[in-house]
């Protein structure tokens, strides 16, 4: 019986990372294929939506364009609960893509200075000038299975700087170590 119930483990952690995945694709397909009518064709609404996405991102660059979209991001900042969210969720899209990248520079922090505990994260700002602690620079530590994390100003003595991809220190961070780097 036990060994059984271990074959069902193993088959388990097998299925269920690979179901789960097909079916998070799957909801994402079908809803936007009924966002956009699709005419029976299934993943049009995919299609249809990266073209649109698309437009909006060409027409955006127009010199004409601009001035408005810089009112409208005006009116959501000052909007009373809009500009929280805007701005939260503008702020976030900026550090992962875009010209404005902030998880760039991966790090290793030692937390203190008797023990050889080590914590990995993304420096975010260099200089805190602003905050009047020109001896600190901002570390953001992702949590591990999640989409949060903690920022932590430390002393530039304590951070060891990381030759490998973001991307790949991301994912370890986030999988709990479990992933593998390289």
């Amino acid at each position: 019986m036990r060994k059984l119930f271990n074959y069902f483990l193993n088959g388990f952690l097998i299925v269920a990372p690979i179901g789960l995945t097909i079916y998070i694709l799957y909801a994402v397909f079908n809803w936007l294929d009924n966002l956009f009518p699709n005419y029976g064709v299934p993943g049009l609404g995919l299609v249809v939506a990266v073209f649109l996405v698309t437009i909006i991102g060409f027409v955006a660059r127009s010199f004409m364009v601009r001035p408005f979209l810089v009112i409208a991001e005006r009116l959501l900042h000052r909007t009373p609960l809009v500009s929280i969210i805007y701005s939260s969720l503008k702020d976030l899209f900026d550090a992962f893509v875009g010209d404005n990248q902030k998880f760039n520079c991966p790090v290793l922090v030692r937390l203190n200075g008797q023990d050889n505990v080590y914590k990995m994260g993304f420096i975010t700002q260099d200089n805190l000038a602003a905050l009047n602690r020109e001896d600190l620079v901002a570390v953001y530590f992702p949590h591990s299975y999640n989409f949060s994390g903690e920022l932590v100003l430390v002393q530039p003595a304590a951070i060891s700087y990381l030759e490998l991809p973001s991307s790949e220190v991301m994912k370890f961070i986030v999988s709990g170590g479990v992933s593998r780097i390289g």
